[in-house]
């Protein structure tokens, strides 16, 4: 016998519009563009700023209000077209600057990285068998510039997906070709082989040059762990000699393909910030940077339609009633997109201004050590938003400052109590860290536990592993590796 019960559950469900909230306050400003930018290809009742389209919103608006329907229907154009139902979504933002303070949404061109191995392709002679090889070759060369598949593997790509049979030892020959190729380095398989096609292509006739490429090609090991006594014993040079080709070294690059992807695309790698914070006559002032970030209104024209349809809807066949009810669906959704960009806006303002009250101190000087231990309780605390909502406003944004532009995230730290019972942000203990590490004599440099010493003569009581996990986070090697000759 199934025994029934009956159980009461307490569920939370987000609402479409909620959602959508959500989703916008994700993302930064370039994407936010693009997302809009979709809304509008999408759907044809929403529409940017234009002059007629606003006119014949308001005058319809108008028409409503001195002809109110007096009939019960399933809904009411006065639900989407009321001012009362959009209100202006500006606030403090600046959609059109008459300076040159914002950055510019970036452009890039020119060819890839992997485009402009192969057109070096036409420079040597190659058959057309050779051609192929080579291309599959260039197709596996990731964009760092180095080969990551092995040549037998690559072998088996070309025999079961192009039918090409050939070897090993073909296909060595043909990589040895492109690795005669620009940027230098370009098909190592390793930074070993990649650090050693650059040197050759150098001045072989200088002796510092010379021990350049019998370090990498006879003692690597000994050179990536720093052990530069064990190489001028076995080359028999003074540390001056070996310091002058481990200088030649270090200029080698061990990303040939990033540094080249770098130069061609430098104008893709700019940073949009989503907020613009400026200090005029001592006092902070923050906008949102929505220069390309058009106003969004419901479009004139299909206000208009939805008017006739309303005024002759009892004479109205199937086939309009159906198309009544997808302009009703379309704006639902236009009013619903609108909504959600206004309140992502003063959501957005509002976590930052809090962010910067709390840190005030801090972005009036742009004095680090000014800044205040703060995580995303904190600013929850403070505007009464969940702590997800604050992590969402934080990810991915950008603040422009009168002191340089910072991701939000960076204002954002534990804290740790000193000796004296004061508490500070592990940012400012990072910071002291940072210098030691600096002003370090690079010829002995400090152990984690002597910077734990010096940290703790300072009144920050550190111990050995946090110093190490502070290091970490910075990327910065151990003492051993930062050893200079």
């Amino acid at each position: 016998m199934q025994k029934l019960s009956l159980q009461q559950k307490l569920l939370q469900k987000l609402s479409p519009q909620q959602i959508q909230v959500i989703k916008l306050l994700e993302i930064p400003t370039m994407q936010l563009e693009q997302r809009i930018k979709k809304e509008l290809e999408e759907n044809p009742v929403l529409d940017m700023d234009n002059d007629n389209s606003e006119y014949q919103e308001e005058e319809y608006d108008n028409d409503l209000k001195s002809n109110e329907d007096k009939d019960n229907d399933e809904f009411s154009v006065d639900d989407y077209l009321n001012d009362e139902d959009y209100p202006s979504y500006k606030y403090t933002t600046q959609n059109y600057s008459k300076d040159d303070k914002f950055t510019e949404i970036p452009f890039s061109s020119g060819s890839s990285f992997h485009e402009y191995v192969e057109q070096q392709l036409s420079e040597v002679y190659l058959s057309e068998h050779e051609l192929v090889l080579a291309e599959q070759i260039i197709g596996n060369i990731d964009e760092d510039g180095y080969l990551r598949r092995d040549l037998e593997s690559i072998m088996d790509d070309l025999a079961f997906m192009q039918n090409v049979t050939t070897d090993e030892f073909e296909l060595l020959r043909i990589l040895r070709v492109i690795q005669e190729f620009d940027p230098p380095g370009v098909g190592a398989r390793n930074l070993r082989e990649c650090l050693r096609l650059q040197v050759e292509r150098k001045d072989l006739s200088k002796p510092e040059i010379q021990l350049a490429s019998r370090i990498l090609r006879d003692t690597f090991d000994e050179f990536t762990r720093k052990h530069y006594d064990k190489i001028t014993r076995k080359f028999g040079v003074s540390e001056d000699e070996l310091k002058r080709a481990i200088d030649e070294i270090l200029k080698l690059n061990p990303k040939p393909g990033s540094s080249f992807s770098n130069t061609i695309n430098r104008t893709n790698q700019s940073i949009i910030p989503d907020f613009i914070l400026e200090l005029m006559d001592g006092e902070l002032q923050l906008s949102l940077n929505q220069r390309n970030v058009p106003d969004l209104h419901i479009n004139g024209h299909y206000a208009n339609m939805l008017k006739a349809y309303q005024e002759n809807r009892k004479n109205l066949s199937r086939q309009d009633k159906d198309t009544v009810m997808f302009m009703k669906q379309k704006l639902d959704s236009a009013k619903w997109f609108i909504d959600a960009i206004r309140q992502r806006q003063q959501t957005l303002l509002l976590v930052m201004n809090e962010i910067i009250d709390y840190q005030k101190e801090y972005f009036m000087e742009g004095d680090e050590t000014k800044m205040r231990p703060m995580i995303l309780k904190d600013i929850a605390d403070r505007t009464g938003l969940d702590i997800s909502t604050v992590s969402r406003v934080s990810n991915s944004k950008y603040i422009q400052t009168h002191f340089g532009i910072f991701p939000l995230k960076y204002f954002f730290s534990e804290s740790m109590q000193k000796d004296t019972g004061e508490e500070v942000s592990t940012r400012e203990i990072k910071q002291i860290l940072k210098e030691c590490i600096e002003g370090e004599d690079k010829r002995k440099p400090l152990t984690d536990q002597a910077l734990a010493e010096i940290l703790k003569q300072k009144s920050y009581p550190i111990a050995r592993r946090t110093v190490a996990k502070y290091r970490e986070q910075m990327d910065i090697p151990v003492a051993r590796m930062r050893k200079e000759l």
